[in-house]
């Protein structure tokens, strides 16, 4: 399974202690992109559990489709 991600971030985040919550505990990187509180885990990814092998997936509000193919225009045209 693949999935199309976009972000719009410019640079890095750096975590450091301030980012530990008394109430959640440890923090979480958001690996699958597609937190509402990214770049932190919310939990979204469980949204993912049943995606099959060799299917690409784009997710828009919250709602799965599958895509056949992501294609990039050629930058020397």
């Amino acid at each position: 399974m693949a999935r199309e991600v976009r972000h719009d971030a410019t640079g890095p985040l750096k975590v450091d202690e301030d980012d530990f919550d008394d109430e959640k505990g440890n923090i979480a990187i958001c690996m699958c992109g597609l937190s509402s509180e990214y770049p932190f885990c919310d939990g979204t990814h469980r949204t993912t559990r049943d995606e099959e092998a060799g299917t690409v997936y784009r997710y828009e509000d919250g709602e799965r489709r599958e895509i056949e193919e992501i294609v990039y225009k050629d930058s020397s045209e």
